[in-house]
């Protein structure tokens, strides 16, 4: 294969995952969009890679038998680990992933937790809290220290390591909340359909009381993500500070809901809201970057006679 011919194989399989994002998540493809070219294809490449091992376990694939699609997300396992090896797959998505793995150093260590993870959907319906971390850890955390490494990717050796070190904490936090607000949200669909229940507590009473403390520990989670993103480079930041605020609306608009009609009805931040929402984090974002005289007031650029 010419080097052209792989440069196009390479951008098809990058649009194939940027097909998938913009299907299936309008919030995170809104954030992601915010990124700089580069990270945004392999931020987009994790995602799809995420999307397709979902799809398997309960999405577009329902109708096979759960012990078939056990042997399925077995293969794309094994292809995923193959590709790693290679350097290439015939599955586009996979092979996007791969570029950004073999790119930014994602390794076993994080995709095993991950494909464990989503086999425990196949065959456990109901969670404890230990069994519960166990789970968010391999399908929520370890995606936020795939995106991690992603951001870290084109740092300086001794920067990337520290920013690896220091800002993981909050990356694993961030992809928990992400997920937990999502089991908020998708209470209904996860009982009825896939009899789950990952908030056994809210799932068993869906009662106001039982909502707030899921969403108090969602909230606490994005608290402590927060304190991480002034570590994020510029571009990364943006993403991860327009991601955060949107994931925080849906949390807030779901306390606002009552338990009882969350279970039937599916909540969701409109897209006038979202852009809004966006907007302001950024506003807010940036303001809080801009030093600060010695009296604390905001200091503004200086503009000398003839200078813009």
């Amino acid at each position: 294969m010419s080097a052209s011919e792989r440069a196009r194989y390479d951008a098809a399989a990058r649009a194939a995952s940027e097909t998938v994002i913009a299907s299936y998540s309008t919030s995170f493809s809104l954030a992601v969009r915010l990124l700089p070219p580069g990270q945004r294809a392999d931020v987009r490449a994790v995602y799809g890679l995420v999307r397709l091992a979902d799809e398997v376990v309960d999405g577009a694939l329902d109708e096979v038998a759960p012990d078939a699609r056990t042997r399925l997300l077995d293969d794309l396992e094994d292809e995923v680990a193959l590709s790693l090896v290679r350097g290439c797959s015939t599955n586009l998505v996979v092979h996007a992933f791969t570029l950004a793995a073999l790119r930014c150093g994602i390794d076993a260590t994080l995709t095993e937790p991950f494909f464990a993870a989503m086999r425990t959907d196949l065959v456990q319906g109901d969670h404890d809290p230990a069994s519960l971390a166990t789970y968010v850890h391999g399908s929520a955390e370890v995606v936020g220290l795939m995106c991690l490494r992603v951001f870290a990717a084109d740092l300086p050796p001794a920067d990337r390591q520290r920013l690896l070190h220091e800002a993981a904490p909050g990356a694993c936090a961030l992809g928990s909340a992400f997920q937990k607000v999502n089991f908020v949200r998708d209470l209904g669909a996860d009982l009825d359909e896939r009899g789950r229940r990952y908030l056994a507590d809210l799932a068993t009473a869906p009662t106001d009381a039982a909502r707030d403390a899921a969403l108090d520990d969602v909230d606490a989670e994005i608290a402590l993500a927060r304190t991480a993103v002034p570590l994020l480079p510029p571009g990364a930041r943006r993403a991860v500070v327009a991601a955060t605020a949107l994931f925080a609306e849906l949390s807030r608009r779901l306390r606002t809901t009552p338990a009882h009609a969350i279970a039937s009805t599916r909540v969701s931040v409109p897209a006038a809201r979202k852009a809004r929402v966006v907007g302001g984090a950024l506003l807010r974002d940036a303001a809080a970057r801009r030093p600060r005289g010695a009296r604390g007031r905001r200091v503004r650029p200086v503009v000398r006679q003839g200078v813009a």
